[in-house]
């Protein structure tokens, strides 16, 4: 028996059935741009502003508006008639925070990054004695650091640590800055003078990034990238490591650049918009 026919016809079946179950619906994807145009913009917007935005005509944003409005997705002020999410899209957007794990969302992206660049990379958070590294990915390479999951950073004396000084309260960070010492012991915490240190949070501010170049472990130099929440608050630190021969530590490297592009997509899946904090 010739079963070659009914095999290519089962595969093409196979494929068929596979191709129609990837197949979205494409009016709720066209409608979903006037969601995303909204959640973009960050304020209620007028009908003909909403239809620009989502690349359609007013006339055909009009019944998709209609319908989500039914379903408490959009809702629009009685004043301006101008459009806003509704009540069930806040609703889907509140679970949906609750349910973030910050360090969960980010450990695949920090995966990512060290299988790209062949480089290590570290997740911190400020714990309750200063920032403290959760997670490290190592390089393909002997790399020698003291960095382990749950090593305590120095605040001004590594790129981690001037990260959180950077973006936290400053209050908080003369507090801690000034306990470097009795946390971490001098070797490690050595001390650096004031104005050096606020030279060093302007750089931070300035590039969006932390730089350290052989020090505090010689022969090692590092990016470290801030993570935001949607309310802008930085709640994680991704930093790459690697050894200084084969690590580019100019401030617009492919080093730098891939920090820094990672950390901005963790902060994106944390509900972060960057346009509305810049």
């Amino acid at each position: 028996m010739d079963t070659s026919n009914t095999n290519s016809a089962s595969q093409d079946f196979i494929e068929s059935n596979g191709e129609k179950e990837r197949r979205g619906i494409q009016s709720i994807e066209v409608g979903g741009q006037l969601l995303l145009a909204l959640g973009n913009h960050g304020r209620p917007m007028p009908l003909r502003e909403l239809a620009k935005a989502a690349n359609m005509l007013p006339g055909r944003a009009h019944p998709y508006l209609v319908s989500y409005s039914k379903l408490g997705l959009v809702t629009q002020e009685s004043s301006s008639g101008y459009y806003w999410l509704g009540p069930t899209a806040i609703q889907l957007g509140l679970v949906s925070l609750r349910m973030l794990n910050p360090v969960r969302e980010a450990t695949p992206f920090a995966e990512d990054l060290a299988r790209e660049t062949g480089h290590s990379v570290a997740l911190s958070v400020w714990g309750t004695q200063g920032p403290t590294i959760v997670f490290l990915f190592d390089a393909i390479y002997p790399l020698h650091t003291n960095i382990r999951t749950g090593t305590l950073m120095s605040l001004a004396g590594t790129a981690t640590g001037r990260l959180f000084a950077a973006y936290l309260p400053s209050k908080l960070i003369e507090e801690f800055m000034l306990e470097d010492h009795r946390r971490l012991g001098p070797d490690i915490a050595k001390p650096i003078n004031p104005e050096s240190v606020q030279e060093m949070l302007t750089e931070v501010r300035k590039y969006g990034l932390s730089r350290a170049l052989n020090n505090p472990t010689p022969g090692v130099c590092s990016f470290a990238a801030p993570v935001f929440d949607y309310s802008g608050n930085i709640v994680l630190g991704l930093t790459l490591l690697g050894r200084s021969g084969s690590f580019d530590y100019n401030w617009e490297g492919p080093q730098a650049l891939a920090a820094k592009r990672c950390a901005a997509e963790i902060s994106k899946r944390l509900g972060h918009n960057s346009t509305r904090f810049s």
